[in-house]
């Protein structure tokens, strides 16, 4: 027996080859199937570009698309299909290619034996290790009934396999009451959706529905189509990453440290809630100040503002990034949650500590995520699988969450308190006709924090944190009062 067969060979789509561990399986007939749009073509290209890259013999029959077209696709791509055999069996007056005139068969006006034999034809010709043949719609329409349609199907995967040809088979989905006479017959079965969402860009995922004798990673995972094709981003499964090093816990630049017992555990995430405008993202920014001081590398995802005022709000506190973005330490990344495709976030994260060592994670904000996704329910699952990874990598997580409204009374868009190991709240507070600023830590699962709320103060020096304050009253509603003496509040640096 052959040690090859069935072995995988690589799709050339890196994130795919995560999914089906490693590849299609050689020698095998792999359908591929999805409404038009969804990008069946180009990961069909990039299978054989892939092929050809490595010497292989590669051929593409259409039966749907002229070659003009797929060049077209290709260029916009950059890529270069030199090495890669096209068969066109489409009308001739399709191609603008005087040269390909004789080598095109007029399918429309012959039967589907004299098709797929001008098909079987070339692959004896040429002999091919890959081929991707598109799209079994057109065998479906000529073969006029699903007995038919599906002898016709196994008589071509018979003669692929005899020509240990790993082949791709195209389908559009235009008769979908006939898929499952494909997935029965088919070694594996990807299916490719394209969702459109009430405001902004298309969503696209995909799903490996079979491929025998491997253990596929399973469910459904986001790609995109950019230049240069497609890019899978597999959905991220916390158990299936090792456990890295801790070590001690991360501090900051302010006396925030205090109220959580010296600082963040590493392998621990935070949640810093509060109205917009309290602090949040201020008392986040100290702990990556001194964490990039200190020599590690942050990640700071915005959603909720752009880099430039990001840098600019930070100068203005005494931390200035500008340097350690220029040097690759603090990946500084802004986030349009309209145009963001869920499982981007979770492969942006991994990235990161993967490739760059990354150390803190922030994500500012909760808020601006909760938009980019279609339901929260799964916010709430991709958020665990998220913070297990990091916290079993040893990354501080740092994560914010803005309160619906500014004053008054509050809730917040969703719950993630019980994710995260610890919590800080951060509320404004009214005192002799000023507004202050109050912060406490209401969780923290690992290690002592101080269950006192103090008043802290944003200055151009960073934060302040005053003593305890005991005459506070209305703290957890979100309205809070501070019935105490006015010496006990912080004072102006002028007074």
């Amino acid at each position: 027996m052959d040690r090859d067969d069935a072995s995988p060979v690589a799709s050339g789509v890196e994130g795919l080859d995560y999914v089906l561990r490693g590849g299609y399986a050689k020698f095998r007939s792999h359908l591929v199937e999805g409404r038009p749009g969804s990008g069946k073509t180009t990961l069909g290209l990039q299978f054989l570009i892939e092929g050809a890259r490595k010497g292989e013999t590669c051929l593409y029959i259409t039966l749907s698309e002229s070659r003009r077209e797929l060049l077209s696709v290709a260029g916009r791509h950059g890529w270069d299909l030199d090495g890669i055999e096209i068969l066109e069996l489409v009308p001739p007056e399709l191609s603008l290619d005087p040269s390909q005139l004789q080598t095109l068969v007029h399918s429309s006006d012959l039967e589907l034996g004299e098709t797929v034999h001008s098909a079987l034809a070339e692959i004896e010709r040429i002999k091919p290790d890959r081929v991707v043949f598109d799209s079994l719609s057109e065998i479906r329409l000529l073969s006029q009934g699903s007995l038919r349609y599906r002898r016709q199907v196994l008589a071509l995967k018979s003669f692929f396999l005899l020509n240990n040809a790993t082949v791709l088979l195209l389908d559009d989905l235009t008769a979908e009451h006939d898929d499952l006479n494909l997935h029965s017959i088919s070694h594996g079965v990807i299916r490719m959706e394209q969702l459109s969402p009430v405001y902004g860009g298309e969503r696209r995922r995909l799903r490996v529905i079979k491929m025998r004798g491997v253990q596929i990673r399973g469910g459904f995972h986001d790609f995109v189509i950019r230049p240069g094709g497609v890019v899978v981003f597999p959905r991220l499964v916390a158990g299936e990453h090792e456990v890295g090093e801790h070590g001690a816990p991360a501090t900051s630049d302010s006396s925030v440290d205090a109220l959580v017992g010296g600082g963040l555990a590493r392998g621990t995430s935070t949640l810093l809630m509060g109205p917009s405008g309290v602090g949040k993202s201020t008392v986040a920014c100290t702990y990556c100040h001194a964490a990039l001081a200190r020599g590690e590398r942050v990640q700071i995802l915005l959603f909720d503002e752009t880099k430039r005022i990001f840098l600019a709000r930070a100068a203005g506190l005494g931390m200035d990034f500008q340097a350690y973005v220029a040097d690759g330490s603090l990946l500084l990344e802004q986030i349009d949650p309209a145009e963001l495709s869920p499982g981007e976030l979770s492969t942006r994260v991994q990235s990161g500590v993967e490739h760059n060592d990354v150390r803190i994670v922030v994500i500012d904000s909760l808020t601006g995520y909760l938009n980019a996704m279609s339901e929260e329910q799964h916010l709430v699952l991709q958020m665990h699988e998220i913070l297990t990874y990091l916290n079993q990598k040893g990354v501080v997580t740092i994560l914010l969450l803005a309160n619906h409204g500014l004053i008054g009374r509050m809730s917040t868009p969703i719950d993630m308190t019980y994710l995260c190991d610890s919590v800080m709240l951060l509320r404004f507070f009214e005192s002799s006709g000023r507004l202050r600023r109050a912060i406490s830590v209401v969780k923290k699962r690992v290690g002592p924090h101080e269950d006192t709320i103090r008043e802290f103060r944003i200055s151009g020096t960073g934060i302040t944190v005053g003593e305890p304050l005991e005459e506070f009253r209305g703290i957890l509603t979100g309205v809070p009062s501070f019935e105490g003496k006015e010496s006990d509040l912080l004072r102006d640096m002028g007074s």
